[in-house]
């Protein structure tokens, strides 16, 4: 098997890559390379991990059965109530999270535009509005509204391929000490730096990829014979992911004890090495890590909403067309007018506490289950390395939801 049979044959796995490095992933990444230096590498290896066992059972399901995760909670079987409440979570969790988030990543890409474009600002009824803002809107708007699922990978595997380019690059021309860089990969902690390690795993685990995966991997592939194209998929997209993800916290490392208020202060540690061209690299990198994601959350909430909703999920629909637009303009909405969404991001955090746990342990126990899988159902040691990232999920989830019940104090 020749590396050009390997890409043709690659799937929706740089979606889920390009979904999950986003402007607050950068920004986690940089701050813990800031406060820490390398020794919270070995969180972001185990988020790899996590998400490449996680990832590999939504898309199997989704071979297997046909469905999406959205489809299989609808149709699950028991009692009303637990559907409804299944439905209901769901549908807060990723409509209204991705809401929320959907404006930071369009801020983001607008933050790194900056540097190559400073964009007028617009006064409309005493609002002032960012035209940058307007910008990066529209043109993820544009693109899924005129492209087809086809066309969005081509597009995003070309932009995750160029945001890794920049990341990386950046990180081997900083020179690091590679020695100390190896020493991070032994698993230490404390309490000052807990936080930061649950948002490094979290920022790369995230709920809302399960849906997506299941559901664009069946669509990519004819079923359970394509397993092991998916498989591969899945490992080259989320272990490059997490290369880049590792690179930015690499370059954050270059700037400990500076003064970090959002990633783009990380060109200002990268001036010994670039001189003023480091500002571009870290805009280039920032304009492809917000424009992905303002791509693909919009896209997952949709096709969440819709298999929950039972509507049709083919990207020209009206109702996967109103589900994405309607992602897509509350997001520039809380971008573009400065509103902060506190509140919304909270129960979207609060959601996906409970969210991320749930849905990992449901997509386990269907796996498991000869009658749904039949012969591609989880082996006994697939199971228990399954169940240790579960309890990593859980841990996850609790603190998230601790974090948010603290906030709200």
């Amino acid at each position: 098997m020749n590396l050009k049979s390997i890409f043709k044959n690659l799937g929706p796995g740089p979606i889920v890559a390009a979904a999950f490095i986003g402007p607050g992933t950068v920004t986690v990444c940089t701050l813990a390379g800031v406060n820490f230096g390398f020794s919270l590498i070995w969180a972001l290896g185990l988020s790899v991990v996590s998400t490449v066992v996680l990832q590999e059972i939504s898309g199997r399901i989704g071979l297997v059965t046909g469905k999406d995760l959205s489809q299989l909670i609808r149709s699950q079987q028991g009692h009303p109530v637990f559907r409804y409440f299944s439905m209901i979570l769901v549908l807060i969790a990723i409509g209204l999270g991705n809401a929320a988030y959907e404006s930071g990543n369009i801020s983001g890409a607008n933050l790194g535009l900056q540097v190559f474009w400073e964009a007028p600002r617009l006064v409309f009824s005493g609002f002032e509005v960012h035209s940058g803002n307007l910008f990066i809107g529209f043109l993820a708007f544009s693109l899924l509204w005129l492209g087809n699922y086809k066309t969005l990978e081509r597009v995003l595997v070309g932009l995750v391929i160029f945001m890794s380019l920049a990341f990386i690059s950046t990180a081997i021309l900083t020179n690091p000490d590679w020695g100390e860089v190896m020493t991070g990969f032994l698993p230490v902690w404390n309490d000052a730096s807990l936080p930061t390690l649950v948002a490094l795993i979290g920022t790369t685990v995230v709920p809302y990829n399960l849906f997506l995966y299941a559901s664009l991997a069946k669509n990519r592939w004819s079923g359970s014979a394509d397993i092991p194209w998916m498989r591969r998929d899945i490992v080259i997209a989320i272990v490059l992911g997490g290369m880049v993800s590792m690179a930015i916290l690499i370059v954050g490392s270059t700037n400990s004890g500076s003064e970090i208020n959002n990633a783009l202060d990380v060109s200002k540690g990268l001036e010994g090495v670039f001189g003023k061209f480091a500002q571009y690299l870290m805009g280039f990198g920032l304009i492809a890590a917000g424009l992905t994601s303002s791509l693909t959350a919009p896209l997952a909430a949709g096709l969440v909403i819709c298999g929950i909703m039972g509507w049709d999920q083919s990207i020209h629909s009206k109702t996967m067309r109103a589900s994405m637009g309607t992602i897509v303009l509350l997001g520039l909405a809380f971008a573009s007018l400065g509103a902060k969404p506190i509140q919304l991001i909270t129960l979207a955090q609060l959601a996906n506490g409970f969210l991320l746990p749930l849905v990992s342990g449901w997509i386990i126990r269907i796996v498991c289950q000869r009658s749904i899988m039949g012969d591609f159902r989880n082996k006994p040691v697939h199971t228990f390395l399954a169940v240790g990232i579960w309890l990593v999920m859980l841990f996850l989830g609790l603190k998230s939801i601790m974090a948010v019940l603290k906030i709200g104090v």
